[in-house]
């Protein structure tokens, strides 16, 4: 059977991205791979040596795109990575309210339509055929509505879905996606599976890499797990699902759960009956109305999921609360029981938020030690720009070993895993133990091992007395069983 990628004892040249064991790994003609393994396992590395971003040693990978006659690894293959939901990876003047800040958007601000024409135009092949591919594509992603929308205005579902639609427009021999399911509400996520099993016909073989291991589509023909910087034997779908380990019903000891239940409340927390109050709040950009004449009442102690289709206004929604949207002092809006706009300092406000995001992901850009990134939420800050104390420091740890990352504090960032990240910001909404804790996607990348963790988590804390939880998620399995009150919304077309 023809190798269409062929790794034989692989070593990288440089010692830092080397995996524990020589990398040994096919794709063969007619297959479509799963690559699978826990946050940190490698994962991601294999798929660097497998685009050659990182050189090996002595033998190089081997590759045969025919009948593809594109003469170059990176025509051939393209690789959609985590952070290309959230606008890719090169962004760096992206900063956290950028999203709702869009009066400041000029003629130089690529719009929807503009991206995409640019990426069919980078083909070469403006055929009858290649503008049905278009077509179908747009259709299927929905993306003739947002075609009109500015790029930094996208919600990060609706950003994954321009990706995806720009890379398939590429009609590459090999599509490598991480996580391709993040982000997209249930509906879409059907559709996408639809659309990725029809494309071993269009001659476009797939890897997917996958933190959720439920999440394998049926269409997938073979599993390469990656554990512990170790790339385990390709194995069929069916025997890697014959012999996969359950996940537990609870990861969180008991110990660490009862110390988070221990933990001593602080001397001014916020006791307001209401803790947010939204009175026929109105959000528009442009034409389009994102919010209208939405009235919503969180009680003290309640614990929220908000639902919808992407692009349904959830972020939004959450951007008014943590005061980080400008629109949010034009609404009549009041939180812990002050109405917005009457004097209150939003930075005495956010002291009692913990908050995670897609975008607060997206704005990490700078590679300081994890520890760091957890004490910024301390101080309510992209970036460490007040040092803590030994006390604020103990605080962080306790966090950080909460969710399993003892022994990272002095890893940086942008070297740790997305799932890693991610739980790295989970610690900084946590660890200043807020009275209101919004979370938007927080499962996002997390293995199943992680993501019961953080549920665990999750469910443990809200369980202390003054605590409130609004939290967004496409996956009801990732519901935390103490979620007692549910808002769906509805995308205005």
């Amino acid at each position: 059977m023809k190798h269409i990628i062929n790794i034989a004892d692989g070593i990288t040249r440089m010692p830092a991205w080397r995996m524990a064991q020589p990398v040994n790994f096919t794709l063969d003609e007619g297959e479509n791979m799963a690559i699978v393994g826990p946050n940190g396992g490698g994962k991601s590395m294999l798929v660097d040596i497998l685009i050659g971003r990182h050189p090996l040693l002595g033998r190089d990978p081997e590759y045969n795109f025919a009948p593809s006659a594109k003469p170059l690894v990176a025509d051939n293959i393209k690789y959609v990575t985590f952070r290309d939901a959230y606008g890719g990876d090169n962004d760096r003047s992206y900063y956290l309210q950028q999203r709702w800040n869009q009066q400041e958007i000029d003629a130089s601000t690529p719009t929807v339509a503009d991206r995409l024409e640019k990426a069919f135009a980078l083909t070469g092949d403006d055929t009858a055929e290649r503008r049905a591919l278009q077509r179908r594509l747009y259709d299927l992603f929905r993306m003739r509505a947002s075609l009109g929308k500015y790029i930094i205005s996208l919600s990060s579902g609706e950003l994954r879905k321009l990706k995806l639609t720009e890379v398939l427009l590429a009609s590459p021999r090999v599509l490598i996606m991480d996580n391709p399911f993040i982000g997209l509400d249930a509906e879409t996520r059907e559709q996408l599976q639809t659309l990725l099993s029809t494309l071993p016909e269009m001659g476009i073989q797939l890897i997917l890499v996958l933190s959720k291991s439920d999440d394998i589509p049926t269409f997938i023909t073979h599993v390469v797990e990656v554990n512990n910087m170790v790339v385990l034997p390709k194995v069929s779908l069916a025997n890697y699902l014959a012999h996969r380990e359950p996940t537990p019903a609870h990861v969180l000891d008991n110990e660490k759960a009862e110390a988070i239940l221990r933990l001593p409340y602080k001397e001014h927390e916020f006791h307001s009956h209401e803790v947010v109050k939204m009175n026929k709040v109105c959000i528009r950009y442009g034409q389009r109305t994102i919010l209208k004449d939405l009235s919503w009442t969180v009680m003290n102690g309640e614990h929220w999921v908000l639902s919808g289709q992407n692009g349904a206004g959830k972020s939004t929604l959450l951007s008014l609360v943590c005061a980080d949207n400008p629109q949010s002092y034009a609404c009549d809006i009041a939180l812990f029981g002050m109405a917005r706009g009457t004097g209150e300092s939003i930075w005495d406000i956010k002291r009692h938020i913990g908050y995670v995001s897609p975008e607060m992901h997206r704005a990490y850009q700078r590679d300081l030690p994890a520890i760091q990134i957890v004490a910024s939420g301390l101080k309510d800050s992209i970036g460490l720009y007040a040092k803590p104390n030994p006390e604020e420091y103990d605080v962080c740890r306790f966090w950080m070993d909460i969710f399993g990352l003892k022994g990272l504090e002095n890893h940086t960032f942008l070297k740790l895993s997305s799932g890693q990240q991610r739980l790295i910001l989970l610690a900084r909404a946590f660890v200043k133990d807020p009275e209101l804790l919004i979370l938007d996607e927080p499962l996002h990348g997390l293995d199943n091992q992680n993501r019961q963790l953080a549920k665990d988590v999750i469910e443990t804390f809200c369980k202390r007395n003054n605590k409130t939880l609004m939290m967004v998620s496409h996956y009801k399995d990732e519901y935390p069983a103490c979620i007692d009150h549910h808002l769906k919304l509805i995308r205005n077309e």
